[in-house]
């Protein structure tokens, strides 16, 4: 497989897939610059040969070609004060030939949003009179979808793949494109480098104990993780929302908390499970719950299996936070994907807090940690504890993905991966 190192640049145009969907304020202004600053070594690097690089993102969920709230052209200077070259535009990602053609080495190009076109992502628009009529749809868009696969790479004479947070995704830039390159002249870029090896550190290369915090709101949306994750962790903390649903299953009463009444069986098999494999479940037995949601609403310590009738528990309490404590110092690997309460709110955020102070503790000692999911993310940030962690992922549902033990397409387009 070709790498990024080990590629001459010189005198080649790169199409470079990124993920430029960054958070703009009511001024087109951007609010986090993460993901730029993600890219640039990758980008810097193809320069620096005597390359020049064809930058190409989404943005947003537009639904129309074009919506002016969504496009590119207003990050490009800030893209290009970043990158430290005035960077052109290309208002059509489609009809940028002659502009990709001009390039000279050491410039970049960005396209305008990929997703201002259907075809990127192959999935139709419109309302539908039925299921059939929107399948047929998706079938019609499927040839077009390669043909702009096929434009897009017509571009340039390699392809880097630099969007980790989109490589769950089988889209035209993030993954079709990659038919149109021989094996020699595609390859994955610094940052999506760095996110494999992290995933493979924690699901591959496990040193013990193997510690896994999984936090949220809904059991549902972790149930594929947490099944993959039992033949691996030695230690298993389920918090945040979902743990009400544990509890009621348990029998317990949880007032006005978070559940799932269609998650009860579910949450028991669970439990069953981890005891059949010897996974030490941590699942909490307090929590600090409030009558109100909100940040300064009335609260008191209850047990996760009694609490009040309109109370709901909105962060982890005293002694769970201790349980935490225990499973967590003395791991070897640990991941961290959502958050123990309302972190957003200042008075539930401790439950998280000591979730973060401890994994970075643990890692001080020489553990591998690997923070992903926005709420995480966010969490790790609020606290500034961020240098203080071994990675902090870029992607969510391709983190979540991967962890789940699926193949990410962008990343098989490269590797040859099944």
């Amino acid at each position: 497989m070709q790498t990024i190192d080990n590629y001459n640049f010189a005198g080649k145009k790169a199409i470079v897939r990124v993920d430029f969907n960054v958070p703009l304020d009511e001024n087109g202004k951007i609010t986090d610059d993460t993901r730029i600053r993600g890219a640039l070594p990758t980008l810097k690097k193809i320069l620096a040969d005597g390359g020049s690089v064809i930058i190409m993102s989404h943005m947003g969920k537009p639904k129309k070609n074009p919506d002016m709230k969504f496009s590119l052209s207003q990050i490009v200077d800030a893209v290009s004060e970043r990158l430290g070259v005035p960077v052109k535009f290309a208002p059509d990602c489609m009809k940028a030939d002659e502009a990709a053609a001009n390039l000279k080495s050491g410039e970049a190009l960005l396209l305008e949003n990929l997703r201002f076109y259907a075809e990127e992502e192959g999935k139709p628009r419109g309302e539908f009179a039925s299921d059939e009529e929107k399948a047929a749809a998706k079938a019609a868009l499927k040839p077009v979808q390669k043909e702009f696969a096929k434009h897009l790479a017509s571009y340039a004479d390699c392809y880097v793949n630099d969007a980790f947070g989109t490589a769950h995704r089988k889209h035209a830039s993030t993954a079709i494109i990659a038919d149109y390159f021989d094996t020699d002249n595609k390859m994955l870029g610094y940052l999506m480098e760095k996110e494999v090896k992290a995933v493979d550190s924690v699901m591959k290369d496990i040193k013990r104990p193997f510690t896994a915090i999984m936090g949220g709101s809904k059991v549902s949306t972790k149930i594929g993780i947490i099944e993959n994750l039992m033949d691996k962790v030695d230690n298993l903390i389920l918090c945040g929302g979902m743990a009400f649903t544990f509890a009621k299953a348990q029998g317990g009463k949880i007032g006005n908390s978070l559940v799932e009444d269609d998650k009860l069986d579910l949450a028991l098999e669970i439990i069953a499970k981890a005891k059949e494999k010897g996974v030490n479940l941590v699942l909490g037995s307090d929590c600090i719950a409030g009558n109100n949601f909100a940040n300064d609403t009335e609260t008191k310590v209850c047990s996760d299996f009694d609490i009040p009738e309109g109370w709901m528990g909105l962060d982890a309490g005293p002694d769970t936070r201790e349980d935490f404590k225990k499973a967590i110092k003395g791991a070897k690997t640990i991941l961290w994907n959502g958050p123990a309460g309302v972190f957003e709110f200042d008075n539930f955020a401790a439950g998280s807090k000591v979730i973060a102070e401890t994994i970075a503790e643990a890692t001080a000692e020489g553990a591998f940690s690997l923070i992903g999911g926005g709420d995480s993310v966010a969490c790790i940030n609020k606290f500034g504890m961020a240098d203080k962690v071994s990675y902090i992922s870029t992607g969510g549902g391709a983190l979540l993905e991967a962890i789940e033990g699926k193949v990410l397409p962008g990343v098989a387009a490269i590797t040859g991966e099944k």
